[in-house]
């Protein structure tokens, strides 16, 4: 029998008044939205007993929070990116985790573009120039490179993998993509445009590495120094998944010593990056703070697929796209 009761949808993520509007917009009659005020430990734990489901972007759900929600039945992430989230204790609860990609690959796919193109063209060096009262026409033309022509190297051919791929079909770029848990027909790499191969030719071949793959014990530091010795001198670095799939310290050395060309980031070890980090002391990358996934168009996106999803599984259907069990290896996203 079908629950008929309202359920209370916990957002664990503060957000602005505008975002909670668009939220209220797409959920459905049977769910009640509670937002955080604050935000602090001690309102958390006031407000998980009451949550139903929770709905989630990049907060911490540890099990003793998963304890104290003693009414919850489902968690729904905004995203895909669960690596905050504990899977075994919601498995030992019995809580089903669910993903959102809806959104996501297609903002993302347009966010790593737009970085490929600001770190090869200098974009920020540019803007910051024209400010100062400076006018570089010719002081910048021996450090930009167009993306026409070049070999762009994807690690991680899921959902937002190949959302860029399709977005560099018009560039005229060379494909290669590297991804151990996938396979692809013959329709497929030509419907792409993409060549499979090793990670290490990928790093030797690539004028662009951009990746792709969720945050785990196997992608920890999957770029360290090792790997950007590997790279091109005139090689990019893009990384739109999470911080820890590259080694930082590393990265931020070989961008100083100019061991690589740039680098344009969305991702950071740890999140805020700090207040006066030496990344934001070079002139050769592009920052932005974690917002590939995050324009309003991708927002509503997601609230309407994850809210409508907790409405599908409170009317006694199985969520759609339910997360992994813990043991599951786990492709690019």
């Amino acid at each position: 029998m079908k629950d008929r009761m309202d359920w209370v949808v916990l957002y664990l993520n503060r957000a602005t008044k505008d975002l909670y509007r668009v939220m209220g917009e797409e959920a459905p009659p049977e769910l009640r939205l509670l937002f955080l005020d604050a935000g602090g430990p001690d309102e958390i734990r006031e407000k998980l007993p009451q949550a139903d489901a929770i709905l989630i972007a990049d907060a911490a759900l540890t099990a003793e929070m998963i304890l104290r929600a003693s009414r919850l039945k489902m968690v729904q992430h905004q995203g895909v990116g669960y690596e905050r989230i504990d899977v075994k204790a919601l498995a030992k609860a019995g809580v089903p985790l669910a993903l959102c990609p809806a959104g996501t690959a297609e903002a993302v796919g347009e966010h790593t573009v737009l970085l490929m193109l600001a770190a090869l063209k200098r974009l920020v060096a540019a803007h910051a120039s024209m400010v100062a009262g400076q006018w570089l026409m010719w002081e910048l033309r021996p450090s930009t490179r167009d993306l026409h022509g070049k070999t762009v190297g994807l690690i991680g051919f899921g959902r937002t993998g190949r959302a860029v791929a399709k977005r560099l079909r018009g560039f005229d770029v060379r494909l290669i993509v590297n991804d151990p848990y996938i396979t692809l027909s013959e329709r497929e790499k030509a419907e792409f445009g993409v060549t499979l191969v090793e990670k290490d030719a990928l790093l030797r071949e690539a004028d662009i590495v951009s990746l792709h793959v969720p945050l785990t014990e196997e992608t920890r530091h999957l770029i360290a120094g090792p790997e950007l010795q590997r790279m091109k001198r005139e090689a990019v670095l893009i990384n739109v998944s999470r911080g820890g799939v590259t080694d930082q310290d590393a990265l931020y050395e070989a961008l100083r010593e100019r061991r690589i060309l740039g680098a344009g980031l969305d991702v950071y070890s740890p999140e805020p990056l700090p207040a006066g980090h030496p990344l934001t002391r070079l002139d050769n990358v592009v920052l932005t703070p974690h917002v590939a996934a995050g324009t309003l168009d991708a927002f509503r996106a997601k609230m309407r697929f994850a809210l409508g999803n907790i409405a599908r599984f409170k009317g006694g259907e199985e969520p759609l796209e339910r997360a992994p069990t813990p043991s599951a290896r786990v492709p690019g996203t």
